[in-house]
């Protein structure tokens, strides 16, 4: 049995060892193909992203062993230009990144070991980061790389609001199952 618990930053931050762990088991494979330096750059990241404005993170633990962890919080205005966020600015545009995005709930991340794949944990974690996003309003991008994530997002209820080119190297923007805009978004042809 998974035991999922929402943790203070400083929690969140002791288990810097094992977050590196998952991060690593979860994205060094296929279709992720990320190496030990990202898996290194995610848990120094933590000290800063643990100061954003809404800042949550979810621990998931088999037993003593953390098995998966989800990170969040809430997306500044302006909307920031690093990192994948230009991307998901020009598939909404700047209206809907505006009125969607800015001020939403954000997963930034969301890793299990694939060991505890298939066992729920993974929608425990997103629903304990996202549950309390401000009128409903959470989203987050994924990789169209990964089908499986995809599918995944699909199956929770969320709402694909970005549609890039199917077998290419873009993001795609989600919004939550409680997103006001959720029924506004694009639907692909």
């Amino acid at each position: 049995m998974t035991d999922i618990r929402v943790v203070a930053p400083d929690t969140l931050l002791e288990h810097g060892a094992a977050l590196r762990s998952v991060y690593a088991d979860a994205f060094c494979a296929p279709p992720w193909n990320e190496d030990g330096e990202r898996a290194d750059a995610f848990v120094a990241r933590l000290g800063s992203d643990v100061r954003r404005p809404g800042f949550t993170a979810a621990l998931a633990f088999a037993g003593r062993n953390l098995v998966g962890f989800a990170t969040a919080w809430d997306t500044p205005a302006p909307f920031p230009a690093d990192r994948c966020y230009p991307q998901a600015a020009a598939g909404l545009g700047p209206g809907r990144t505006e009125q969607w995005l800015c001020g939403a709930r954000e997963t930034d991340e969301l890793a299990v070991r694939t060991t505890a794949r298939g066992t729920g944990t993974a929608a425990g974690l997103l629903r304990a980061v996202t549950e309390d996003a401000p009128d409903g309003r959470a989203w987050l991008l994924t990789s169209v790389r990964s089908p499986r994530a995809l599918a995944f997002y699909r199956r929770q209820g969320w709402t694909q609001a970005t549609h890039p080119a199917p077998g290419g190297h873009g993001i795609a923007v989600f919004l939550g199952p409680h997103h006001p805009a959720r029924n506004l978004a694009a639907q692909p042809l």
